[in-house]
């Protein structure tokens, strides 16, 4: 079963009408991920990124587990390609549930869902919840206003200084996943979660 291996939760977008090089990242992001024998968890849509992650790990080979509310399957919005479906009540669980299984996490570009699932799992590695990597796979410079962002809190004194180590940026889908191989093995840099 899926849970007994290593996994990988990618937020990313359905949105379809996005530029190519972002579908081509999250393609060899899902690759990259079944060569390492790694679970691909994602939110089990059928279009935009999540079906280009989701079609790069099983045209290699690999394992995907789509993880999806059932207001979005009962819409016909599940992919039917996904052999190992998770169905949830709403959209808490659904995020909830996607955190739980996965050993690591990538955020590849998207819209407001991606960024606020994103945001939710670096506070959490702030407040010591989880103790993941967390990896902002920056396509083309795409996160680079919200790395941006996260920096001038640091620098305003919103964040310690330690909490700019809550998330690693990789600007291809290899290196994202090579932050994850090395953190995976060697643990995610520590920062101080007391307030």
């Amino acid at each position: 079963m899926w849970y007994e291996h290593t996994s990988v939760c990618v937020f990313c977008a359905s949105g379809q009408h996005v530029d190519d090089s972002y579908h081509e990242a999250a393609r060899e992001l899902g690759r990259l991920l079944a060569e390492h024998g790694w679970v691909c968890v994602n939110g089990g849509g059928a279009m935009g990124l999540m079906r280009a992650v989701s079609d790069g790990a099983i045209g290699a080979g690999g394992r995907v587990l789509g993880v999806i509310p059932k207001f979005m399957v009962d819409n016909g919005w599940c992919y039917d390609r996904l052999e190992e479906v998770l169905i949830t009540a709403d959209m808490h669980e659904r995020k909830q549930q996607m955190q739980d299984v996965a050993d690591a996490i990538v955020a590849l570009p998207g819209g407001c869902g991606t960024l606020e699932e994103l945001l939710e799992v670096i506070t959490w590695r702030q407040l010591g919840i989880i103790t993941k990597p967390v990896v902002i796979l920056n396509v083309g410079g795409y996160y680079d206003p919200l790395i941006a962002m996260l920096n001038r809190c640091v620098e305003q004194q919103f964040m310690k200084e330690s909490h700019a180590t809550l998330w690693s940026v990789a600007g291809t889908a290899r290196e994202a996943v090579d932050i994850i191989a090395s953190q995976l093995e060697n643990g995610v840099p520590r920062a101080d979660s007391k307030l």
